[in-house]
């Protein structure tokens, strides 16, 4: 079992439905939690993204990250599962 991945979402959300299925299609467990029905979520999707609602918003190992707009290079890159090409150019 890998890291324990949190994504704070909504359910109108097509990032939210992007990252959702791209993390089920790598095989990767996580705790999905919509900010519209979890109390405080909503408070803290903001505070990690300096007052910004953003969706997807991560969780893991203590570090919190956006993935809004979705961008699968930069999710593989935060999950530690990027290739060559997912690098970024220096």
């Amino acid at each position: 079992m890998g890291p324990k991945i949190r994504m704070y979402t909504t359910s109108w959300c097509p990032d939210c439905h992007r990252a959702r299925e791209f993390l089920r299609e790598h095989g990767l467990e996580f705790e999905e939690i919509d900010i519209e029905e979890v109390p405080d979520a909503v408070e803290f999707v903001m505070r990690v993204n300096s007052g910004k609602r953003k969706v997807p918003t991560f969780e893991l190992e203590g570090r919190n990250f956006s993935c809004s707009p979705f961008d699968p290079s930069l999710l593989r890159r935060e999950l530690g599962m990027a290739s060559a090409a997912d690098k970024p150019l220096s």
